[in-house]
């Protein structure tokens, strides 16, 4: 897919519903964060969770969602499937991003969406986990949370510290030298896991095409 660096993508003809494909991560973050609060807040004060159990349950949830985005980025948002509804699907998801690397609008789900799958997300964890779902679910959202930020700071900037460098070039190859690989952005550790992870001895740095997929100021 050719890379436009000027524009972004027209996923809608309505202008409502158009509009409602694009947020902030700041909008993201103020609605979830409270979120996190509270429900940490009532699983050990009206649930009485232990601190241990609070503390494990919840850092599982963010593991668990480094574990998700890396299975959704491969095997949903680059789903191959000769059917145009799926082609479609694939495209309002994940495509228009690969297409458009420079829109920052469509970096997290929106609201409307976001609140509908979070919501179904923590209705399944709760069927499975029951209560305990109160302290794994927080650390869940915590975990897309960051990926929501690592993923605007990729796109956004350089590098802040030197240890992060390679995390940054796994997503940039990801976008310009092959999609099929690099499918972490919060961490390369499922990468790694399922072979996956570039080789980066293998490739060298190209500053303009990482120039290519930042944000303009």
């Amino acid at each position: 897919m050719k890379i436009n660096n000027k524009g972004q993508a027209a996923l809608f003809s309505n202008k409502y519903l158009e509009a409602a494909t694009k947020t902030h991560p700041a909008v993201i973050f103020s609605m979830y964060l409270p979120l996190i609060g509270y429900m940490l807040f009532y699983g050990k004060a009206n649930l009485h969770l232990e601190w241990g159990q609070l503390l494990l349950l919840f850092f599982s949830g963010i593991v668990f969602w480094s574990f998700f985005e890396y299975i959704a980025h491969r095997y949903l948002f680059h789903l191959r499937f000769n059917h145009p509804a799926v082609q479609r699907m694939v495209y309002l998801f994940h495509g228009n991003h690969h297409e458009f690397p420079r829109d920052k609008s469509r970096l997290l789900m929106p609201p409307i969406p976001s609140i509908l799958l979070s919501s179904s997300i923590f209705v399944l964890l709760y069927a499975i986990m029951r209560l305990n779902a109160v302290a794994f679910f927080p650390g869940f959202i915590l975990g897309y949370l960051i990926y929501g930020g690592m993923h605007y700071a990729i796109h956004a900037m350089a590098p802040p510290f030197p240890w992060l460098k390679p995390l940054w070039r796994n997503h940039t190859l990801h976008h310009y030298k092959n999609e099929h690989f690099g499918f972490g952005v919060s961490s390369t550790l499922w990468d790694h896991v399922f072979g996956t992870a570039f080789d980066l001895s293998k490739h060298k740095e190209d500053k303009e095409k990482v120039k290519e997929l930042m944000f303009k100021d």
